[in-house]
């Protein structure tokens, strides 16, 4: 049935779809003062990462904390510590795809961190005092709102294929090797 068929129909339905979507990595640098001018870095790492998803504006924010451990040597090697420190960020992941024909008022965002944030180096600032930590990210996110989708409707009706023929006949299969199929499915 060709499609500018005087019969076919349009209906526009409205349903709940991804309308927008988006991805951001990012790198950043922060400073961290520990009680004691360290000698050494030991290890630096980060946990308890939280996150929730805003929309705002052009794209979607992303609102969360870490907390950041540093174990490092000071007094010339002779002794350990931990510096500790809680870091509060925004990221705005701006959206690359939207759907203009999607109503804001349903909308729905969401984040996903595929890629935690990382320490990827800490070094021992310039003038010895403070840890620098650099630190990588990335998230992608989606907006999921109510937006028309166009069909085509046949008012005649829909024909239930009793015998669908996918082209295949009996002997397609005589040429497989029985070897290569699994026993235990």
């Amino acid at each position: 049935m060709a499609i500018a068929d005087k019969r076919l129909q349009r209906r526009e339905i409205i349903t709940k779809a991804v309308c927008g979507k988006g991805r951001k990595f990012s790198t950043i640098t922060h400073t961290v003062t520990p009680p004691h001018h360290p000698s050494s870095i030991l290890g630096a790492w980060i946990i308890n990462h939280q996150y929730e998803a805003v929309r705002s504006g052009d794209g979607i924010e992303v609102v969360g904390s870490y907390d950041i451990n540093i174990w490092y040597s000071y007094s010339k090697n002779s002794q350990t510590d931990v510096a500790k420190e809680t870091i509060s960020y925004t990221e705005l992941v701006p959206l690359s795809y939207v759907d203009p024909r999607h109503r804001s008022a349903t909308e729905e965002v969401s984040a996903d961190a595929t890629q935690e944030p990382n320490c990827v180096e800490a070094t021992i600032s310039s003038n010895g005092s403070a840890v620098l930590i650099r630190v990588e990210r990335e998230f992608a996110v989606e907006m999921v709102a109510e937006t028309k989708v166009t069909v085509v409707v046949d008012p005649s009706g829909f024909d239930e294929v009793k015998d669908a023929d996918f082209g295949l006949d009996d002997g397609d299969y005589e040429d497989l090797d029985s070897d290569l199929l699994e026993d235990d499915l």
